[in-house]
């Protein structure tokens, strides 16, 4: 469930989005609000939880990472538990997602490179509980990426 944000929490939110390093004097100048109520403002998003963290944006080519991979899982009934909690620890699932349709899951995996991603579904993917068969689909070149969360709640319905 979501609380009702104004458009100065939408302002707030997209300008964190942009640059969650900015000070609050900064960020209330933004805004148009004064560093106190500024600072009041982000310490409510936080309590609600419409702002979950502060996190650095790394580039995955940079560090190595430039193979990207979306595999659609089927997992046995009874192991989507023990699945989803082995998915959760698993440090090349970038994100996965329970799905309606052919498969049970949508997970994006990032490897080094197309040897390394074959040993991770030869090797760890068939060894997460219950995995019964998996459709691998690989990405060949990223189009867009973290796209503002901001500017897609505030858009006008």
């Amino acid at each position: 469930m979501s609380m009702p944000l104004d458009q100065i929490d939408h302002s707030l939110l997209a300008a964190l989005e942009a640059d969650a390093r900015l000070s609050f004097a900064s960020l209330g100048e933004a805004v148009g609000l004064s560093k106190t109520p500024c600072w009041k403002r982000v310490q409510g998003l936080e309590q609600t939880g419409a702002i979950r963290g502060y996190h650095a944006a790394l580039d995955p080519a940079a560090l190595g990472l430039g193979t990207a991979a979306f595999v659609r899982v089927s997992v046995r009934f009874d192991q989507h538990t023990a699945f989803e909690r082995a998915v959760s620890d698993h440090p090349m699932i970038m994100a996965c997602h329970a799905t309606v349709g052919d498969t049970d899951y949508l997970a994006h995996i990032l490897a080094r490179d197309m040897t390394d991603l074959d040993e991770f579904l030869r090797s760890e993917l068939w060894r997460l509980p219950g995995v019964e068969r998996f459709t691998t689909t690989i990405a060949m070149r990223e189009i867009k990426s973290a796209g503002s969360l901001a500017a897609n709640a505030a858009r006008k319905t």
